[in-house]
C-alpha cells in the first residue's frame, strides 16, 4: 500500500456506510459452531489471528483462531481497540451530564490558547462532537506533517493541536450533517478532562465496569499477552497518542473486557453506570439513513429491533462490536490486521460481526 494513502486512511479510521451492508446467513447451528465459522472466515480473509466474543441468551462464549504457524488468541489476548474507544468517551460525557458537571448542549470549551472553529451563529456543542455533527474534518490540519506513517499520532502535541485548530475550517454549520471525525472525539475528551483524558477514561468508565485490560498503558503482564499488529502480512508497531486519545486511537482491550462491556450495554440496570449507558444509546442525531446515539451507530433490524454498533481500526488492528438490546445478543470481533473498506464492500471484520449479530438476533427472535 502507498505510504501516504495508508497514513491518511488508517489515521482517519472512519466508520462508513459500507459497514452496514451485511446480510444475515440462515443457519441452525450451535453457538460454538457459528463462532468457529465466523473465525475461519476472518482468517481466510487475511488476518493472522482473530478472537470473537458472543452473548446469547445470557450465555457468553469466546474463542479464537489463527492462520498456519500463528499463535491462537483467547479472551485475554490484548489487541488495540481503535475507535470502539469512542464509546467509552461518550460514556464519560454521559456520566458528566448525569452528575450535573455539564450538559449535552453545552458549547465546546477549551483553554484560551485553543481557538474553537466557528461557522454560522451556533457554537459547537458537546453533543455535536459525540454525534460527529460538528462540521469538523476527520483529522486536524498538520497531523500528518512529519508523522511516522506507522504511528501517526505519536508526535502530536497540545501545541500542535492549538496551531491546527487555528487553521481548521468547518465544512458545515454545527448540528447540520454527519461527518465522522477523530478530531471531534479527541476534542471531546480534552473538553471533559484536559490533558488527563486517559486517566479519566480509566477511573470513570473502565474501572466501574471492571474492564481491567481496557487502557492506553500496557502493564507488563499485558505485554506478554499482546497480539502483534499487521499490515498486508507485515508486523507493524502499535499506535500511541496523548492528545486525541478520546477518539480511541491508542486504547487497548481484550475480548473478555469487551464482552463485559457489551453485557453492560445489554443490561445497564446491572451496573453502576445505568443512566449514562442508557443516555449513550438513545438517538441524538439523524442525517438521512444515519442515526446516532452518543458515539454508537443505530441500525434497524427486522421486526423493529435495533442493532447498536461501532467499529475500530489502528494501523495493525481491526475491531467491531454490535448488540441488540431487544434480543439480548452481542458480538465483538478483534483482529490483528489493518484493512480498509471500499464504497461497496465493508472490512471483513465488520461484515462478519454484523452477519453473526444478525444471525443470532434472528435465532433469538424466532
Amino acid at each position: 500500500m502507498n505510504r501516504r494513502k495508508f497514513i491518511t486512511t488508517a489515521a482517519a479510521a472512519a466508520t462508513g456506510t459500507a459497514l452496514l451492508s451485511g446480510t444475515a446467513a440462515a443457519a441452525d447451528d450451535t453457538l460454538p459452531a457459528r463462532v468457529r465459522r465466523t473465525l475461519d472466515q476472518a482468517v481466510a480473509a487475511g488476518t493472522p489471528s482473530a478472537v470473537c466474543g458472543v452473548i446469547q441468551g445470557g450465555r457468553t462464549y469466546v474463542a479464537g483462531a489463527a492462520g498456519k504457524g500463528k499463535r491462537t488468541p483467547n479472551g485475554r489476548t490484548v489487541f488495540q481497540l481503535g475507535s470502539i474507544g469512542k464509546t467509552l468517551t461518550a460514556t464519560a460525557l454521559a456520566l458528566a451530564v448525569g452528575a450535573g458537571e455539564t450538559r449535552l448542549d453545552a458549547p465546546l470549551t477549551l483553554p484560551a490558547r485553543f481557538p474553537i472553529p466557528r461557522k454560522g451563529s451556533r457554537r459547537i456543542t458537546l453533543a455535536d462532537l459525540a454525534t460527529h455533527s460538528a462540521g469538523l474534518p476527520s483529522l486536524p490540519p498538520g497531523l500528518l506533517d512529519g508523522a511516522n506513517p506507522y504511528d501517526p499520532y505519536a508526535h502530536y502535541t497540545l501545541d500542535d493541536l492549538a496551531e491546527g485548530l487555528a487553521k481548521t475550517t468547518l465544512a458545515t454549520e454545527p448540528g447540520e450533517k454527519y461527518a465522522y471525525s477523530n478530531l471531534g472525539f479527541g476534542l471531546l475528551g480534552q473538553a471533559l478532562a484536559f490533558d488527563r483524558v486517559d486517566e479519566m477514561l480509566r477511573h470513570r468508565v473502565a474501572a466501574p465496569l471492571r474492564l481491567a485490560d481496557t487502557t492506553t498503558t500496557l502493564r507488563p503482564d499485558m505485554l506478554l499477552r499482546k497480539a502483534v499488529g499487521h499490515l498486508e502480512g507485515t508486523p507493524v508497531p502499535d499506535w500511541h497518542d496523548r492528545v486525541l486519545s478520546g477518539a480511541g486511537t491508542s486504547m487497548y482491550s481484550t475480548a473478555n473486557d469487551m464482552v463485559r462491556f457489551l453485557a453492560a450495554q445489554l443490561h445497564p440496570e446491572r451496573t453502576r453506570l445505568r443512566a449514562a449507558i442508557e443516555l449513550t444509546q438513545r438517538p441524538h442525531f439523524t442525517d438521512g439513513d444515519t442515526r446516532l446515539g452518543l458515539a454508537w451507530h443505530l441500525v434497524p433490524l427486522p421486526g423493529g429491533r435495533t442493532m447498536t454498533l461501532h467499529n475500530g481500526s489502528t494501523g495493525g488492528f481491526g475491531t467491531c462490536a454490535a448488540f441488540s438490546r431487544e434480543s439480548g445478543v452481542a458480538v465483538v470481533m478483534m483482529t490483528n490486521t489493518f484493512s480498509e473498506e471500499t464504497k461497496t464492500k465493508p472490512r471483513p471484520v465488520d461484515a462478519l460481526t454484523i452477519e453473526l449479530l444478525r444471525e443470532l438476533d434472528a435465532a433469538a427472535s424466532a
